[in-house]
C-alpha cells in the first residue's frame, strides 16, 4: 500500500472536491485492463458488452477483410472514454449514433471518446467501422489470425478476437453473437453457433450465423475457405454442421473418422456433465499449420496435424467436455484454468474406461509414478499455474490426477452429481477455482481444503501417506502404461499456439 503525505493546500482542495454534488463529479476513462493480473491489459473497464453484430466481408485472395462491429452494452461507471482490444484499422466510431473521437495506444488498445460523457447504468451502442489485413498484424509479437492457402482462421488463447472485431477481450464479459460474413461465392465462411442463412448476389456470398447464448471472446472464431461440409443431429436433437477443408490431403480421413463422431460423443458426455448447454454443435478442420485445438463454442476448431497417426476421438471428448467445462461455465480469471483444462483431461479418462483401454484410476495411478519427485512437473500448481505455465502439461495430468484424488475423497455419488451439477450452478456465467471448492464442499459434505491445496497448490508431489489417502499411489512397483495413453499425450499440445507459446 503506497501512503502519500498530502500539503496542506493540497488537503484544503480535496475538502473542496468533496463538497461538490455527486453529479457534477468528473466522469473518468474506464481502466485499460479488467484487470486480470495474468493479462493485465486484456479486457477493458467501465462497461459489459451484451451483444455483438458483426457484418463482415472478407477477401481471401488477399486477406482483407472490412466491418462494421456494432456493440450493444451498458456502462458499469461514469466514463468520459473507454477502450476497446482491437488491431485493425478504424475509420470511423460512433457511440449512441453521434461521432467520437478515438486513437490507438499500446499493444492493441482502441481509446474511444465520445462526444457526450456516458452516465453509469445506461445502455450504450458502439458502432466501429474498419478495415485491414488480419494477417500482417501483431501484439506482442505473434498473431493469432492462420492465414490458409485459400483464406484464413482467427482461432486461439487466450487471445484471438483483436485479429477480427473490437471487443472486450476477457472471459469475465461474455455475449450473445451475430455473425454475417461475405465471402467470393464457392468459398465458405463458417463461424459459432447456428447456420440462420446464405444469401448469393453478383459473385458474392453472405453467410449469417448466430450464437444465442453467451459466449466469451475467445470462444468466437470465424474460418474462411474451401470446405466440404457435413450435417447431422444428436440423438437428442442437437444439430450439427461439420467443416472440413478441401485440400486436407492425407489426414482427410482421420479427421472425419473423429469429428463425425461429434453427435455420439457429445450425448455420451451429457451422462456426466448433464444436458448438453447450446442449440448448435460440431467441428472444423483448416488447412492450418498449426498444431492445436481449441473449443471455440459449439464448434471446436482442430488441427489437420492432430490426426497424423490417425483418428483421435480423445481429442474430440477434450475439445467437447470444454463446452460445458470452460465454455458454459467460464474462469473468472486465467489463473482459475484448471477448472477448464483439469476436467477436459478427466473427461478423456473416463472415455477411455468406456473404450475399454485403462481406467480413470489407472490413469492417474501412472501419472503419478510416471513423475519422480524431482520433475519439474510437480512444481507447476494446477490451480494457479502462472502465465508462463497457463498451458503447461502439469495443468492437464496433474489437473486431473487432482479431479481424481477428489473423486477417491468424497466417492462417486457425491463426485458425479458435483459434476453434473457444476455446469448447471453457474450456466452461462464465470466461476474460480476457490468456487469450486466451495461448491465440492456443499454437495459432499466433507471439508476439502487440505486435498485442494495438496493436489492443487503446493510445488511439490504430493507425499505417498497423501496419494495413499486418496488411493493413487501403488507402493513402488511399476505402473504399466494405459492403451489409451498415447491416443490421450497426443492432444498434449491442444494449446501450444503457434508463435504464441503458452
Amino acid at each position: 500500500m503506497h501512503r502519500r503525505i498530502i500539503a496542506p493546500g493540497a488537503l484544503a482542495a480535496a475538502v473542496l472536491l468533496l463538497a461538490i454534488p455527486a453529479s457534477a463529479a468528473p466522469r473518468s476513462p474506464g481502466a485499460p485492463g479488467i484487470g486480470d493480473p495474468y493479462y493485465p491489459a486484456y479486457g477493458n473497464g467501465g462497461y459489459d458488452v451484451s451483444h455483438y453484430d458483426l457484418r463482415l466481408k472478407y477477401q481471401p485472395a488477399t486477406d482483407e477483410l472490412e466491418g462494421t462491429a456494432t456493440l450493444l452494452a451498458r456502462t458499469t461507471q461514469d466514463l468520459s472514454s473507454f477502450n476497446l482490444d482491437f488491431l485493425l484499422d478504424v475509420g470511423e466510431v460512433r457511440v449512441n449514433g453521434a461521432k467520437a473521437s478515438f486513437r490507438t495506444s499500446g499493444e492493441h488498445e482502441l481509446e474511444i471518446t465520445p462526444k457526450t460523457p456516458l452516465a453509469k447504468g445506461t445502455p450504450v451502442t458502439v458502432v466501429v467501422r474498419y478495415r485491414g489485413v488480419p494477417s500482417s498484424k501483431k501484439a506482442y509479437g505473434f498473431t493469432s489470425w492462420h492465414r490458409t492457402p485459400d483464406g484464413g482462421v482467427a482461432a486461439n488463447e487466450p487471445e484471438a478476437a483483436a485479429w477480427w472485431f473490437p471487443s472486450n477481450d476477457h472471459p469475465l464479459d461474455k455475449a450473445t453473437y451475430d455473425v454475417s460474413v461475405l465471402v467470393p461465392d464457392g468459398t465458405q465462411a463458417i463461424s459459432n453457433g447456428t447456420l440462420q442463412s446464405t444469401s448469393s448476389r453478383l459473385g458474392w456470398t453472405r453467410w449469417n450465423w448466430r450464437s444465442d447464448k453467451p459466449q466469451a471472446t475467445y470462444l468466437a472464431t470465424l474460418a474462411v475457405g474451401k470446405f466440404d461440409i457435413t450435417t447431422g443431429t444428436t440423438e437428442s436433437g442437437i444439430p450439427i454442421l461439420n467443416a472440413y477443408s478441401k485440400d486436407l490431403g492425407q489426414h482427410a480421413g482421420a479427421a472425419r473418422a473423429s469429428i463425425e463422431r461429434t453427435g455420439e460423443i457429445a450425448d455420451w458426455l451429457t451422462g456426466y456433465f448433464g444436458p448438453y448447454p447450446y442449440n448448435a454443435l460440431g467441428g472444423y478442420v483448416p488447412n492450418t499449420t498449426t498444431g492445436y485445438a481449441l473449443e471455440t463454442q459449439t464448434r471446436p476448431y482442430y488441427s489437420p496435424r492432430q490426426f497424423a497417426n490417425g483418428s483421435n476421438t480423445s481429442l474430440v471428448v477434450h475439445e467437447l467436455a470444454h463446452q460445458w467445462y470452460g465454455d458454459d461455465v467460464s474462469l473468472k480469471g486465467w489463473k482459475d484454468i484448471w477448472i477448464n483444462e483439469g476436467f477436459a483431461r478427466y473427461a478423456q479418462w473416463l472415455w477411455s474406461e468406456h473404450e475399454g483401454e485403462g481406467t480413470a484410476q489407472e490413469l492417474a495411478d501412472y501419472v503419478y509414478a510416471s513423475h519422480p519427485a524431482d520433475d519439474p512437473f510437480w512444481t507447476v500448481r494446477p490451480g494457479d499455474p502462472g502465465p508462463e505455465n497457463q498451458f503447461d502439461i502439469a495443468v492437464y495430468d496433474r489437473g486431473a490426477l487432482a479431479v481424481q484424488a477428489l473423486r477417491n475423497e468424497i466417492g462417486d455419488e457425491a463426485f458425479f452429481a458435483i459434476l453434473k451439477g457444476w455446469p448447471q450452478k453457474y450456466a452461462h456465467g464465470n466461476a474460480s477455482v476457490a468456487d469450486f471448492q466451495r461448491y465440492a464442499e456443499e454437495v459432499s459434505g466433507k471439508p476439502l481444503a487440505a486435498l485442494f491445496d495438496t493436489w492443487l497448490f503446493q510445488p511439490s508431489k504430493p507425499g505417498v501417506p497423501a496419494a495413499r489417502a486418496a488411493a493413487v499411489a501403488k507402493g513402488a512397483g511399476k505402473v504399466s502404461q494405459p492403451r489409451s495413453w498415447k491416443k490421450i499425450a497426443a492432444t498434449n499440445g491442444v494449446h501450444e499456439h503457434g508463435e504464441h507459446e503458452h
